[in-house]
């Protein structure tokens, strides 16, 4: 047997968002919310269910899964390979798109519900919490009531995940071993004995999957390769000319904004070379002169922006109206 890598976007989402695996995005919805008795998941509608066509469509960009129970509650589950540098400002981003766009304007607030975001990353997040699931909410500063739960977040970070199978103890270890290691198996270990999560692993089967749908997975896997390679060739090469710039100014001038003016040129050497990576080995004139022209804020700005933009005019839209992102405690 050979299974797809669920860590792959659209591997996450042909498992976990397809109109006929309703049972599996259920099943891991009620383990690592702790669902049961009366507060079980009773129906679930997607929003935006897997359709090859659409994906294709799409090409290589966020492919989350959107769904809403019978309670009304919204859910956002999304997997990330790689970091970014706005990845925190997104998330909160879209939760809240999601939330206000549960009513029309004139309509009355009541009718809004909770809604709840899981994102399911293949890095480490955040350091000061060292269990691998983390549940973020508003609370008090002083009493730490939470009294503001419209919005809620849940983060498994994989690398923070280190039980073997036979140490397994629940159906939400179960989950958390499929999305790291089944690209890796061979085989559907004995050990797995939730039936959502072994529909995961036959769904996830390689030789369940139409060419059409091999040939977006392969694209995407190499998409991932391609961009972590590009980063780690430009973070080198604008290291490079970031340190030999700073050299050169600092031994002729004896001054700090010699090797401020140094990091400045290192870091808009790095922007350059991603963005010649993803929109191609000529940049247009008008990109070249805005970064000729660009201050420390405004490479920072750009470069926040660029991982997750699809055009050039989206990483260089002067609209910037989100707020920074707020100091996480200890998740729970």
């Amino acid at each position: 047997m050979k299974f797809i890598d669920p860590r792959i976007d659209f591997a996450f989402r042909k498992i976990f968002g397809s109109e006929d695996t309703k049972d599996i995005l259920i099943g891991f919805l009620e383990s690592l919310l702790r669902l049961d008795g009366d507060r079980r998941i009773a129906e679930l509608v997607l929003l935006d269910p897997f359709l090859v066509p659409k994906i294709k469509e799409l090409s290589y960009s966020i492919l989350d899964v959107q769904c809403r129970d019978h309670r009304g509650i919204s859910y956002i589950v999304e997997m990330q390979i790689q970091k970014t540098s706005a990845f925190l400002k997104r998330i909160q981003y879209n939760a809240a798109k999601a939330y206000v766009h549960q009513i029309e304007k004139g309509e009355d607030y009541p009718k809004l519900n909770q809604v709840i975001a899981i994102t399911i990353t293949d890095f480490i997040l955040f350091d000061g919490v060292h269990h691998p699931v983390s549940r973020h909410e508003s609370r008090e500063t002083v009493t730490g009531i939470s009294c503001l739960q419209e919005i809620v977040y849940y983060f498994i970070e994989l690398p923070k995940f280190t039980r073997s199978l036979d140490e397994l103890l629940d159906p939400l270890d179960q989950w958390i071993y499929f999305i790291r290691f089944a690209g890796s198996l061979e085989a559907i270990p004995e050990k797995i004995q939730s039936e959502p999560v072994r529909h995961a692993f036959q769904k996830a089967l390689v030789a369940n999957m139409t060419r059409e749908e091999y040939d977006l997975y392969d694209k995407a896997g190499i998409a991932i390769t391609d961009a972590q390679g590009a980063i780690q060739v430009a973070r080198d090469e604008g290291l490079m000319a970031g340190h030999r710039s700073g050299r050169a100014e600092g031994l002729k001038e004896g001054r700090a904004e010699g090797r401020a003016e140094g990091r400045k040129e290192g870091e808009l050497a790095l922007l350059r070379r991603i963005l010649q990576r993803k929109f191609g080995a000529e940049l247009p004139d008008w990109v070249e002169r805005q970064l000729d022209a660009a201050g420390a804020d405004a490479i920072q700005q750009w470069s926040d922006r660029m991982f997750e933009a699809q055009t050039l005019e989206a990483v260089f839209s002067s609209d910037d109206t989100r707020l920074d992102e707020p100091s996480v405690g200890t998740g729970g």
